[in-house]
């Protein structure tokens, strides 16, 4: 069976993709939970390897900022509401899901 963009469920529907023909419908509780988790730690780390790099460029121009600024000022909070929100998004496709069967 081919998984191309014209997939066809069980019942013949067209099958719903979400960003980048990923397919984020059909999870679990736990796997919704996980799934938000991992979003937000990633985003974690990619924001602050953004934040010590821009912090880097500009202690080079003759300011003094620390590095741990990078992690209590920047990254940390960013990610809390990036995993508040994908919280929120998974959850409502786990609930769409429940609510619907």
């Amino acid at each position: 069976m081919s998984s191309g963009p014209h997939e066809r469920t069980e019942a013949g529907l067209p099958r719903k993709s979400g960003p980048f023909g990923l397919q984020l419908d059909g999870f679990g509780l736990f796997t919704s939970i996980l799934m938000a988790l991992i979003v937000g730690v990633m985003f974690f780390f990619l924001l602050t390897f953004f934040a010590i790099t821009g912090i880097g460029i500009y202690n080079m121009m003759g300011h003094s900022l620390n590095y741990a600024d990078s992690y209590k000022l920047i990254s940390f909070p960013a990610a809390c509401v990036v995993m508040a929100l994908s919280l929120i998004y998974f959850g409502s496709l786990w609930l769409r899901r429940k609510l619907s069967a």
